[in-house]
């Protein structure tokens, strides 16, 4: 009987990933302490689109509702964010950025590239387009 192939954890795509997601969570970590990942996500659409029903904005930042309801709770008591009954529909909650939140979103705009710029610096220019392709051709 022949032995199976050996599971090489550094071949796993999924493995890969999370190294690389967790070396960019590091630099962003290091140049914007303000907030996470997470809560940034949030911030930008809420700053570019508007208010947005909680649900929305979990589907819209790629958050499962757990986690944009925390999400949006830690926001919330930091003043970044306000929630409030939509009034077309009372059991809607309606998330807007404050005005605190969107002086701070758009001044981290551009350390939040600084970040994407460090996190992508291994790779040449080619490679930074091919990877950023092939992740939208994945989600």
């Amino acid at each position: 009987m022949t032995e199976p192939a050996p599971y090489i954890l550094e071949d796993q795509y999924g493995y890969q990933l999370r190294r690389a997601v967790q070396r960019y969570q590091g630099i962003f970590a290091r140049l914007i302490p303000e907030v996470t990942t997470m809560q940034f996500a949030a911030l930008v659409r809420l700053d570019q689109m508007g208010a947005l029903s909680q649900n929305h904005l979990g589907r819209e930042a790629s958050m499962d509702a757990a986690t944009v309801k925390g999400v949006v709770g830690r926001l919330e008591k930091l003043g970044h964010v306000r929630r409030r009954a939509d009034p077309a529909d009372r059991r809607r909650l309606t998330v807007e950025i404050t005005e605190s939140g969107r002086d701070l979103v758009r001044r981290l705009y551009a350390p939040a590239v600084t970040a994407m710029e460090q996190g992508l610096a291994p790779l040449n220019r080619a490679e930074q387009a091919t990877l950023m392709a092939l992740l939208s051709r994945l989600t």
